[in-house]
């Protein structure tokens, strides 16, 4: 534990900080604020995610300068997601076992070396590494933020607080090509590095310099075999499914199948080790019905998310069809963004109100409306009407992100809260994977169908974008189901401090 910390400069007091052992006076000290380590997490989250996306336009300057294909370039981005999917599964145990000023500290480094790494590459391959070293501190990061206001907010403020989360996580992809655009209209893809560096570091400075430990750090040994197994079988399974739609399906078939029986032997031993000893994913976390619900729903809303994010650009910058750069293309979808993360808070403080139902119902219901207009896309659909649409999506998104993950997470009993932010995180990237995939070999499918029967490039891409978006669509009436077995709030669970 650290010092004392001045409570004129902190919301929460270290002594203040909701242990589950102290019951609901602790907690009653976060009423009606956000605590300050729950602000600089955000800030912290908001600079590393936005590099998920912000490489994305710089990819024909990375083939211009390394003598790549675009093939190669994208692994820019790709190699970023790789990570995320390895790295997530370890970090249940790694914040349990660390206190919160080490994991920001471990996160914020971690990332500002990979950052610098990039900025000073001398060849793509150390390009490469510097991008893995990047993610590696994103992967800490997002579970960290998840696992810490979970702890120390109130359970009547979390809606509210999640928005603000909700702010970060989706705000920031959306901005990442924009501003990347914006930057490489200066000069070289380096300056995206140096732009971002200096931004990480002072945040990284001024979070370690405030804020405080949360809860008490348990000693436990790690399963290097989990370590292992949770690694290759993620990053297997997440870089299967991206490439399907590539070319040929025998590579991404057999990376895929790898993956699925390394990530079965992974939980596989992970129930082994609850019974001898510490999982280094607890999925106890499963058995807590409307965790388990949430899971599944928010599994089908980021397919239908995810899914539609890769759609809209292709369509938009394609040859054929529109024609528009990354730089135009970045613009054109930044409102839905803007939309997603500007509603959040608001949609946090619908849900301390009102609870989850009258939320995700509708939010759900609007999702699938807003694909089913997207479905009816055309060569020559205004763009106004694109953009609107993709606001309305996000809007609905926001309406169902937000009160799922604090329902989620709040059903579970506060020991579990790493674990459950550790899975949450990871299913996202496999169902973002498994999402993307599968809209776009629909696409290319029956695109190539309507070529083969005599269409032109164009309304045979158009024809395959109908049939993928009609396929979001259906992950959304999945979504609709979820949502009707969710319940409008939760009891607390046990273990956790009682709320009335």
């Amino acid at each position: 534990m650290t010092a004392p910390l001045d409570t004129d400069d902190l919301a929460l007091p270290e002594s203040a900080l909701p242990d589950p052992a102290l019951g609901a006076e602790s907690e009653a000290a976060t009423a009606g604020r956000t605590p300050l380590v729950v602000k600089l997490l955000v800030l912290a989250t908001f600079v590393v995610i936005l590099n998920e996306t912000i490489m994305i336009n710089a990819v024909p300057r990375l083939m211009a300068d390394f003598g790549i294909d675009e093939r190669a370039g994208q692994w820019i981005s790709t190699v970023f997601m790789l990570t995320m999917a390895a790295v997530i599964p370890v970090t249940g145990w790694f914040l349990q076992r660390v206190s919160t000023r080490s994991a920001y500290a471990v996160a914020m480094i971690t990332f500002s070396i990979g950052t610098l790494i990039g900025a000073l590459a001398p060849t793509y391959g150390v390009l490469l590494g510097g991008r893995v070293i990047q993610a590696a501190g994103t992967a800490v990061m997002m579970p960290l933020l998840m696992t810490t206001l979970m702890t120390v907010v109130a359970e009547r403020d979390r809606g509210r607080v999640m928005g603000n989360v909700t702010l970060a996580i989706s705000v920031a992809p959306a901005l990442g090509p924009a501003v990347s655009g914006v930057l490489l209209s200066f000069g070289s893809w380096r300056l995206i590095f140096f732009a971002v560096l200096p931004i990480a570091v002072v945040v990284g400075v001024l979070g370690f310099r405030s804020i405080p430990n949360v809860g008490e750090p348990k000693k436990s040994p790690v399963s290097w075999i989990s370590v292992a197994l949770a690694a290759l079988g993620f990053s297997s399974l997440v870089f299967g499914l991206s490439k399907f739609g590539t070319g040929s399906w025998v590579s991404p078939l057999a990376f895929t199948l790898v993956g699925i029986a390394l990530v079965a032997a992974f939980a596989v031993y992970q129930l082994v080790l609850q019974r001898t000893g510490a999982p280094l994913l607890d999925l106890r976390a499963l058995t807590h019905r409307t965790y388990a619900v949430s899971l599944l729903l928010m599994a089908a809303a980021f397919m239908a998310f995810l899914g539609s994010m890769i759609l809209l650009p292709l369509y938009l910058q394609s040859e054929d069809v529109r024609g528009l750069s990354a730089l135009q293309t970045g613009f054109m979808v930044m409102p839905g963004g803007l939309a997603m993360g500007l509603l959040g808070p608001q949609v946090g403080k619908l849900y301390d109100r009102f609870g989850s139902r009258p939320l995700v119902i509708p939010g759900s219901i609007g999702m699938v409306a807003a694909l089913a207009v997207l479905s009816r896309i055309q060569v020559d659909t205004p763009y106004w009407q694109i953009v609107v649409t993709h606001v309305v999506l996000m809007a609905c998104l926001a309406a169902i992100f937000t009160p799922v993950f604090t329902i989620g997470l709040g059903a579970l009993p506060p020991h579990l809260y790493s674990h459950g932010s550790s899975i949450l995180g990871t299913l996202q990237q496999v169902a973002g994977a498994v999402g993307t995939a599968l809209l776009v070999v629909i696409m290319k499918n029956r695109s190539a169908s309507l070529a083969e029967a005599g269409a032109d490039k164009a309304e045979a891409f158009v024809g395959g974008l109908q049939w993928a978006f009609v396929a979001g669509a259906v992950f959304g009436v999945a979504v609709i189901v979820c949502s009707l077995f969710l319940p409008a709030r939760i009891d607390s669970p046990e273990g956790a401090p009682a709320h009335h």
